[in-house]
This record gives structure tokens, sequence and C-alpha cells, in this order.
């Protein structure tokens, strides 16, 4: 997330619990699916979600310090704190000074979670991210381990929204991006979670349209990985046109197309979601992996503006994931 994100996420933060009681979801056309039932703190922004060996949920999400949220049954949310509740000084050259930092990305790997998370501030690509890690995933129990990659106002990309990948192979991977020269991959040491070597690809951008295009999410299903990432502009409340698109690829450093084979570098991608009823601007996606289907979660935003969590289950046919 870019253009004000931190002005729209502070407006927002007075009405961060919102409780939806019960809900059937109604489909409104092939991809646009109203979110699955969720309660408790359902304020969001820029989600991931990660499911413990135990069994029960954390979710991460865009605010002071890396907001938190856990859960026992994926419905039912509850905020549970910051990751760094003492603070994150080591981000301010980034941020101005400010306490926001963006969408943070949690796996478990290795016995122990790693979070990907970005410091910047919006309409800028002076951007980082960082690495933090924890054996529980918990407030107060994360570690930085310090910075993966950065850019500079001349960069010509920006290093925000950071998603790792493991691939096929074991091989670990960072891509993130966000406007500028769109979406992109460095390989990581599995050792460290830090950078390693020079490889530098380039694996979606959109030439037009203002290069409206960031917040990645790589995940492998039946022989393709799959590029996942939002279109559009996010942060405008009820009138954002954010919208989830994905394409993919035998390859892990792509090329990614989309179902019509049009290559995400050159603006590609089959759209999974978009605003539709009181569902406005629903996107930065995450995807993991639960017992009764792989699961995407994502924010939206309702009619008076304020961000929610949205879940829902997918399905693949003919190798193309559907929500419902």
């Amino acid at each position: 997330m870019l253009f004000s994100r931190v002005i729209a996420i502070g407006s927002m933060l007075a009405m961060n619990s919102y409780a939806v009681a019960t809900h059937i979801p109604a489909l409104f056309s092939r991809q646009n699916v109203n979110p699955g039932p969720v309660s408790g703190d359902t304020f969001i922004h820029d989600p991931t979600v990660v499911k413990t060996p135990g069994g029960s949920y954390i979710a991460a999400y865009t605010g002071d310090n890396i907001q938190l949220k856990q859960s026992s049954d994926r419905t039912n949310w509850r905020n549970v704190g910051a990751a760094f509740p003492n603070g994150a000084s080591w981000t301010t050259p980034y941020t101005n000074g400010g306490k926001n930092l963006w969408a943070p990305d949690i796996s478990y790997h290795n016995g122990q979670y790693y979070m990907y998370y970005s410091a910047s501030s919006f309409g800028t690509s002076k951007s980082a991210i960082f690495l933090a890690t924890s054996k529980q995933g918990l407030s107060g129990t994360w570690t930085n381990q310090g910075l993966v990659i950065e850019s500079t106002a001349s960069s010509g990309w920006n290093a925000i929204d950071g998603n790792l990948v493991v691939d096929q192979s074991g091989k670990w991977w960072l891509t993130f991006g966000s406007f500028w020269s769109g979406i992109k991959m460095i390989s990581l040491d599995p050792k460290t979670g830090k950078r390693s070597g020079s490889t530098f690809l380039s694996l979606a951008a959109r030439p037009s349209n203002g290069g409206a295009v960031e917040a990645p999410f790589i995940t492998y299903k039946g022989g393709y990985y799959y590029l996942w990432v939002s279109f559009d502009k996010c942060c405008q409340g009820a009138a954002s046109t954010y919208r989830i698109m994905v394409g993919r690829s035998t390859s892990v450093q792509g090329p990614y197309l989309d179902k019509s084979g049009k290559d995400m570098m050159q603006g590609g991608g089959t759209q999974i979601i978009s605003s539709h009823g009181s569902v406005h601007g629903p996107g930065h996606n995450a995807v993991f992996t639960d017992s009764d289907a792989d699961v995407l979660v994502y924010h939206y935003y309702r009619d008076d503006g304020v961000a929610q969590m949205g879940i829902n289950l997918l399905r693949y046919t003919s190798g193309w994931p559907v929500i419902y």
C-alpha cells in the first residue's frame, strides 16, 4: 500500500472493532463473492495470517509498530498488541519519525516465525524491508534481524510489501514492490532470511494505469506458482478501487501469465475480486493453507470507509483459483 496509507489508517483506528454475527456469502458474479463470517476485532489493513503449530491463528497488519490479532477458529478475532511494543527505532529514518509500519508478511519455518515488514512514508520510494523472528509470534517476542533491502528516490522501484516464498526446490525468495516499475524478486539465504547474491527479477508491472500494481504474494498449487497482486487505488475508504489479480507460471521466477495468456509484466492479471455491493476496494491479500482449503485473506472497506478483514476459501478450476 502506498498512497495515503498512514492518513487513511489513522482516521480509522477509532472504529477498529466491528462484529458480524452471521453472514451467508452471496454470489454477485463469478468473481465477486461476499467475505465470509468474521467477528470480534475485525478492523485490519494489509493483512497476513499464519496458522500456528498448535492450530490457532495469528494475523499481523499495518499499524503502529505492526499490530497483531489472534483467533482460535479463524472467525472470531481479538487484538493482542504490537509486535514491537517498545517501538522500532531502526525504522524511523524511513518513516519520517512515525510509528506506522506497513504490510507485514508472517510465515513459519525452522521452528520459528519470520516476519518481513516495511518502513516508508506515503508518496515516496525511500523505503525499506526488515526481518524479525520470534519463537511464539506474540507481542513483545519479536527480535529485529535487520535490513533486508532498501530503495531510494532514484531506485525506480519501491522496497515495500515484501512476501517470502519457498519454492519447490527449497530456495527462498522475497517478492516485493509498489507502483514505480512494479513487482520485483530477490533471492534469500535460508540460514539468515537475508538477501543472498545479486539476483534481481521483475515479475509484474503496469506500463499504463499509473503503474498501479503492488502487494505481491506467491503461492504454489498443482504444478503452478501463482502471483497475486493488487491493482489500482488503495486507502481511499469506500472510494478505493483496489482489486485482487493473479497470474501463474511453472517457474517461481516467471514469466507470470494471466488466464488469457497476457504477461503480467505487460499489465496482465486475472481478476479474483473487486468492489461490489458494500465491499469496497478489496485488496492486499495473503493466502495460507488450512485443513479445509486454501484461504484468501485481505482487507476491504465498509460503506462508512472503515477497513475490515475479508476471508474466503479458494478452489481451483482448470488450474485457476476461484473464491467462494
